[in-house]
């Protein structure tokens, strides 16, 4: 520290001064922890200082400590030594767990001057000989307490804690009160050194948070190796020996699972106790509830803007349309307008031909040719536009009889031209259609012939399989290979053409094919051929000859069906009572229908079965 300057002295610079250079040092070892220790106080303080702190307080401790005596210690059985209290027979219940082992060894060297067998002796005490004597439970205990495993194991199992879990109805009355002692003792087991504390009810979300998050997946590192009831030690042979193991990790692993089930059930009866989870349960429903109703305020705002939007563009659609048709229906008045001014003017300018014809007496000598060329002229007026009737009425208004006549007669021929050309095209036209109706009727199934008999065919195999049947364009050309009368092979390239071109017949004409087709069944099965011996007739057909030849209608075809379930075979007169269900039928429709849908099942099992046969192959 530099002299403070006197009255009168002056100051004399004899040389410049170097730059200050700052240089940057980083403690280590005990400098460091001088450092950090000098930071947290605010002070100074030397490494030194902190050596002699540590030692004068561990001293401090020592002199403080008191050792208590264990009345029952006298009465214990040496041979009973693990259920013991070894803190309580070394004279510190009180310290238990905090104990150091300075404070271990002080108070086993304490009690064994007072206590050991020796001493006794000389005092006059009768002593027991051997293990027998309760100086053995000193023995054990300055080995379990200064072995930090053992200890560690005995600590786990410590007879004064309390497991017990507050209750629920406990937990609601007084919380904080309740629960901050129970997970401030259950804190001692955690592997973590930080255990974060249970805080108030003015605590954070975050910290509420933090504090079950910790606790949800507490580690403890309490273990359960000191209630082990075999000694693995005391085994006779190996095999014991690993039994005793197995046994011994069974029985820590369930009672490690009960220890973990205890913090589970406490860390829950604690959550759902907590006041501030309600408090922010409460807060968290409020903010998503005013969410909610922000986000539906906002939908509602969105679709009335929509609607508006909507709004306008169908009232801009409306004048739009409005506009729309207030211009069509001027333009339709105005060109209905026009056509009655045209249509005057036509019925003027036909009137003036026929009436400069009929002047000219249509340019005829005799009677007929006037009748003649008078349908002429009226062929004219209904086949000329107005601009022709015009022009042609100018020629005959300023000619001569001879240029009228020649003027009538070649837009006479013109006309006849034209209504020639018109009936050519309308003959074309027919003859085409004539022809495509042949060649569908008759040759488009890539050159063979189809006649009516194989286009029915074709029709109820198309119905028999529809669509959705496995290879069902082959089934069908199977099906009609054996069914068809003209023995001509098709093929499912034949058959698919053919069903697209009855496909794209109008329905006139297959309404033709249907009625021919129908004629022709009723046709063969109205007459039935005479018997040939005199037999009886068979049961199935002695209800009448009078059977209904209509053919079967969608709803009949849904009453036979259902009719067919509900009298089975076992049924008596079965026939007669499904005749009764179908109105319309009798016992033979009935009977014969259902012949007919055997042996279409039967025919569709057999083409399946020959596709299949012939895919396999």
């Amino acid at each position: 520290m530099l002299l403070e300057a006197l009255d009168g002295d002056g100051t004399v610079v004899y040389a410049a001064a170097a730059a200050s250079v700052q240089v940057q040092v980083e403690p280590v070892g005990r400098w460091l922890e001088a450092y950090l220790k000098r930071r947290s106080r605010t002070t100074s303080a030397s490494f030194q200082e902190l050596d002699e702190e540590e030692v004068s307080s561990e001293e401090s401790d020592d002199e403080e400590f008191q050792l208590e005596e264990y009345l029952m210690l006298r009465t214990l059985d040496p041979k009973d030594w693990k259920n013991q209290d070894h803190y309580a027979v070394l004279g510190l219940p009180h310290l238990r767990y905090k104990a150091t082992q300075r404070q271990i060894k002080a108070a086993h060297k304490a009690i064994v001057l007072k206590h050991h067998p020796d001493k006794r002796k000389a005092a006059g005490e009768q002593i027991v000989e051997g293990d027998n004597d309760y100086f053995t439970c000193i023995t054990k205990a300055i080995e379990i307490l200064s072995d930090p495993v053992k200890r560690r194991a005995f600590d786990s199992v410590d007879p004064t804690f309390d497991n017990a879990v507050p209750s629920k109805g406990e937990g609601k009355e007084n919380f904080f009160d309740v629960f901050v002692p129970v997970f401030e003792r259950n804190a001692r087991w955690s592997s973590k050194k930080h255990v974060p504390k249970l805080g108030t009810i003015e605590s954070s979300f975050e910290e509420v948070d933090n504090f079950y998050s910790f606790w949800y997946n507490f580690d403890s590192w309490r273990e359960f190796s000191y209630l082990d009831e075999e000694e693995k030690e005391k085994a006779e042979c190996r095999d014991e020996r690993r039994w005793i193991e197995k046994q011994n990790r069974a029985s820590r692993a369930q009672r490690k699972k009960e220890e973990m089930n205890r913090i589970r059930t406490l860390v829950d009866t604690a959550y759902s106790c907590d006041p501030r989870i309600k408090k922010f349960k409460e807060e968290e429903k409020a903010r998503k509830e005013s969410e909610k109703k922000a986000k539906a305020d906002a939908k509602k705002r969105e679709q009335e803007e929509k609607e508006r939007a909507r709004q306008a563009e169908l009232e801009a659609a409306r004048l739009a349309k409005e506009k729309e048709e207030e211009e069509a229906k001027l333009a339709a008045q105005q060109a209905k307008k026009e056509k009655e001014i045209q249509k005057k003017a036509i019925k003027k300018e036909r009137q003036k031909l026929r009436t400069t014809c009929k002047n000219w007496n249509y340019f005829a000598e005799n009677e007929a040719d006037s009748v003649k060329m008078m349908e002429e002229v009226e062929k004219l007026c209904d086949r000329l536009e107005l601009t022709s009737l015009q022009s042609l009425n100018e020629v005959l208004a300023s000619g001569s009889k001879e240029d009228s006549k020649a003027a009538v007669e070649k837009q006479v021929q013109e006309v006849n031209a034209q209504l020639q050309r018109e009936k050519e095209a309308e003959v074309q036209a027919r003859q085409a259609a004539r022809n495509a109706e042949q060649a569908i009727g008759g040759g488009a199934g890539g050159g063979k012939g189809w006649n009516e008999d194989d286009l029915q065919l074709l029709i109820k195999a198309v119905n028999l399989f529809p669509a959705g049947t496995n290879a069902r364009w082959e089934v069908i050309a199977n099906y009609m290979n054996l069914h068809s009368t003209s023995q001509i092979k098709r093929t499912a390239k034949d058959v698919i053409n053919k069903a697209k071109n009855l496909q794209r017949l109008d329905p006139l004409q297959k309404d033709e094919i249907n009625k021919k087709a129908f004629e022709k069944f009723k046709k063969e099965h109205s007459s039935v051929a005479p018997s040939i011996d005199n037999a009886a007739p068979s049961e199935r057909f002695d209800s009448a000859g009078d059977s209904n030849a209509a053919p079967w209608t969608t709803e009949e075809q849904k009453l036979l069906e259902q009719a067919l379930k509900t009298y089975p075979v076992s049924t008596p007169e079965r026939w007669e009572k499904i005749a009764a269900a179908v109105p319309g039928r009798n016992k033979k429709d009935c009977m014969k229908r259902y012949k007919e849908l055997v042996e279409m099942v039967k025919a569709k099992k057999a083409a399946q079965e020959q596709v299949a046969a012939k895919s396999k192959k």
